[in-house]
């Protein structure tokens, strides 16, 4: 039988992993689940999996860390929010990804190229994630927090609190799981000013966080819309954006 690992940070999205692939390969062991990079290579030592979904932002050990660790021991598929540095990258490698939240036919497709694969030694990862590195490291330091209006309050909020931000008429509306607050900074100098992997234009006047993004549907009209983590409100994607979502 062949085994896996599942390494996501985030309960319900490895749940949600786990569900589809039973449906998709019901074969498939999943032999251990891991919270963060660390416990992530101490199940790989443990169980030996032929498979490893491995998600890239994680707590302790990022998912690039530990693909450095195992080197070729196992067959990895990179689970990646949005992260558009990363799919380039493996779109030139012998390496398959899934985006967050999981779509079940781009997992499908992942899960038959790891199938064809399961008979020949583990891709050499060590060109794409060299690649990678180049593309994060290029030197750039991002906004790490906003100072933000609140009434006659000035609040400091990091960008990790921050669901998105929308264009308000002078200002720019700060939107986090707790509430609603402003900035004078608008939108086009905060695509200039913020990470982004993390970060996402879907709009002229909207950029979303991707780690709040719940999933994607279609209006009634055929405009797409992202539902979001923790907010009521979804978010419209104009046609110049939706090439983001063609995996979902």
């Amino acid at each position: 039988m062949t085994t896996a690992i599942i390494a996501e940070d985030e309960p319900l999205l490895a749940d949600e992993l786990a569900d589809a692939l039973a449906r998709l390969w019901p074969e498939l062991e999943i032999v251990g689940r891991a919270r963060d990079g660390i416990e992530a290579v101490r199940m790989v030592e443990a169980h030996n999996p032929d498979v490893v979904f491995l998600d890239i932002q994680m707590p302790g050990m990022t998912g690039l860390d530990v693909a450095k660790q195992l080197g070729a021991r196992a067959h990895i598929v990179f689970v990646t929010a949005f992260d558009q540095h990363a799919i380039a990258a493996f779109e030139h490698g012998a390496i398959d990804y899934v985006l967050k939240p999981v779509a079940v036919p781009r997992l499908a497709t992942a899960v038959a190229r790891v199938k064809e694969r399961l008979g020949r030694a583990p891709a050499d990862l060590s060109g794409v994630l060299r690649d990678l590195a180049a593309n994060r490291n290029d030197g750039r330091t991002f906004l790490r927090w906003v100072n933000a209006s609140m009434g006659q309050t000035i609040k400091l909020i990091t960008v990790e609190e921050i669901c998105y931000f929308k264009a308000d008429s002078k200002y720019t509306l700060v939107v986090t799981p707790a509430g609603e607050s402003l900035i004078k900074k608008p939108i086009k100098e905060l695509c200039d000013e913020l990470d982004p992997s993390q970060f996402w234009q879907i709009h002229r006047s909207t950029l979303v966080n991707v780690n709040f993004v719940a999933g994607v549907a279609r209006d009634f009209r055929g405009h797409l819309q992202l539902k979001l983590k923790q907010r009521n409100e979804s978010l419209p994607v104009s046609e110049s954006y939706t090439h983001l979502f063609r995996q979902m």
